[in-house]
């Protein structure tokens, strides 16, 4: 590892992945100059090829500017590809909980880009909406996945959104089925503890402003405001 990378501060750089070939140092400079001064940028390449593996390093000045470009950056899309940007500190392992849902149901204008925009609505995804897609003609199959960091967002995501209209067409939320497993979906008991444990351990979360869901979750209304003085 290079001095240069030791002495980076975390805390202030984004991970930038899912860049296109195209893309090189000068040009995502050019852009994350855009959301705030940028102090380093590492794309790490190939030693065989001398091409870059499809993401990159940028330091920001801060830590706001770093979170400031994450929020505006994140899906923006290079060369016809959303770019993934995620803080270079985070674990992803540890971020992947099991709130995994299934968005069934989806128009051919949905792309990852709306998935991102509508379902971070209900909490911090723990990774980049994917929309599945043919490999020969990259249409939509019409379903994808949202991976979110807490089942309480991934819950309220669910009771919001199941067989609401997304592009004019009614969209199945649901939790996602296991990988391996004999139909087993997501969102157990147990994945729900052991999630619990490390969120009792770890920061706390984006919690999504619920106070006009309240009513429709079986709690009491919020009281009227007072009458007018005559």
């Amino acid at each position: 590892m290079s001095a240069a990378i030791e002495q980076r501060n975390q805390d202030a750089t984004l991970w930038c992945g899912n860049l296109d070939d195209r893309v090189d140092e000068e040009l995502l400079w050019e852009l994350m100059l855009q959301a705030g001064p940028v102090v380093s940028l590492h794309m790490p390449k190939d030693k065989v090829t001398t091409t870059h593996q499809g993401f990159a390093f940028v330091e920001f000045r801060s830590e706001e500017d770093a979170e400031y470009a994450k929020l505006i950056m994140n899906m923006v899309k290079l060369f016809g590809k959303p770019i993934k940007c995620n803080n270079a500190s985070q674990d992803r392992k540890t971020m992947d909980i099991g709130a995994n849902l299934f968005i069934g149901g989806l128009s051919e204008e949905v792309d990852e880009k709306l998935l991102y925009d509508t379902f971070s609505a209900f909490g911090s995804l723990a990774d980049t909406p994917k929309v599945m897609r043919d490999q020969d003609t990259g249409a939509s199959k019409g379903f994808g996945f949202v991976a979110f960091d807490s089942f309480e967002s991934s819950d309220l995501a669910i009771e919001c959104m199941n067989q609401q209209f997304l592009c004019n067409r009614a969209i199945q939320v649901q939790y996602a089925f296991k990988r391996d497993s004999q139909g087993e979906r997501h969102g157990g008991q147990a994945e729900r503890m052991l999630a619990a444990n490390r969120m009792a351990a770890g920061p706390k979360h984006f919690t999504p402003h619920t106070r006009f869901a309240a009513h429709a979750q079986g709690q009491a209304p919020a009281p009227a405001p007072p009458p007018p003085p005559q």
